[in-house]
């Protein structure tokens, strides 16, 4: 993976934050025409506005040339909520990662996936991540805050002006745990949905399971995909690889899973890590299968992205073509996702913790 660091950019002071103006980005159109018009603007402005925010990209209340300079002098101190570039990291397959400096100066990781028809990004919706699970790089980097509604579509546009193409898809599966940010994140599902115009079905929340928080997700009858980080089909071993598993049982997961299938209609995805001796053998598949059995359901297998802080091992193709044979013969549905960018740093949170130090 080649990596260019924005030396001028990491370099730069940390930008002033705000901290009585909430940013503009996230806002709807009636949102920002109600806030124009409280600033003695007629209401065709909010219109304008949003189109500056999410068409043009605009950063900054003081470029947007429609309005008139006394205004924008005026407003000049409230934020649109743009994030700078602190440092990008692009792969050969055209995976790039991205580290966003937000206004207090913490530090977020976002990725964009190109693919043939596709522009995927991959949001973070908390600055680490307070889930302590025992393989992932973010979660051993502990826990600083959640991100805003402005901070996590924020990470979209940057995808979308770098990449000068529209995002088609956004998956919740960066740093953090979104179903404990439920607030933040959905607002910008919402602002996702209908002001950066990404259809619902193309926006997927992953989560590691919070009691109680997928019945709540279920009541919002959203049509965006649940996916649920699983990774083991026992509550013993869950619990020794998602510490945060302990008091939620896997039973009361799998039934809060079923009911979301009940009120939504949409099918449960099923992220499952697969880790070389402690969760790839047949009899974990068997029981994987057995937990799936009776709903609608899919099973994403991830081959384990190695980082330094953890001896796991990635399994060889043999062993992951064993597992999926076993789960087809169940009448499972499963796909392999293998990662995206593997040259270096690719697992979730390896980027900022080896590139965020100023």
């Amino acid at each position: 993976m080649s990596a260019t660091p924005l030396v001028s950019q990491v370099n730069s002071p940390i930008p002033k934050k705000s901290e009585l103006i909430p940013p503009l980005l996230g806002a709807s159109v009636a949102e920002l025409t109600a806030w124009v018009q409280q600033q003695g603007q007629p209401a065709y402005r909010g219109k304008q506005l949003h189109e500056w925010i999410y068409q043009k990209g605009v950063r900054s209340l003081a470029d947007i040339s429609v309005f008139s300079k006394n205004w924008r002098a005026e407003v000049a101190a409230v934020p649109i909520g743009r994030s700078t570039l602190h440092y990008r990291s692009v792969a050969p397959d055209g995976t790039v990662k991205y580290l966003l400096q937000l206004a207090d100066g913490l530090i977020v990781e976002t990725v964009g996936i190109p693919s043939d028809k596709r522009l995927t990004v991959c949001v973070s919706t908390q600055v680490g991540c307070p889930m302590a699970c025992d393989f992932c790089a973010t979660g051993k980097g502990g826990y600083k805050r959640n991100l805003t509604r402005s901070e996590i579509v924020d990470q979209v546009l940057t995808v979308q002006e770098d990449f000068q193409q529209r995002v088609s898809h956004v998956v919740f599966m960066g740093m953090g745990e979104p179903l404990l940010n439920t607030e933040s994140v959905l607002a910008s599902l919402r602002s996702l949905n209908q002001d950066v115009g990404i259809g619902q079905r193309s926006l997927t929340v992953s989560t590691v399971g919070i009691p109680d928080r997928i019945r709540q997700l279920a009541q919002h009858n959203l049509q965006v995909t649940l996916a649920v980080s699983l990774h083991a089909p026992n509550q013993a071993l869950r619990e020794k690889l998602i510490p945060s598993a302990k008091p939620y049982p896997l039973e009361d997961l799998l039934a809060e899973c079923r009911e979301y299938v009940e009120i939504t209609g949409r099918r449960v995805s099923f992220e499952y890590v697969l880790l070389a001796g402690v969760n790839d053998l047949p009899e974990h598949a068997l029981q994987l299968a057995k937990c799936l059995r009776g709903f609608q359901s899919h099973v994403n297998l991830i081959p384990y992205n190695p980082i330094q802080e953890v001896d796991y091992k990635r399994p060889n193709r043999d062993r992951i073509d064993a597992f999926v044979k076993i789960l087809q013969q169940q009448n499972t549905a499963v796909s392999v996702r293998y990662s995206r960018g593997l040259e270096a740093d690719a697992a979730c949170g390896q980027l900022r913790t080896s590139k965020s130090e100023f």
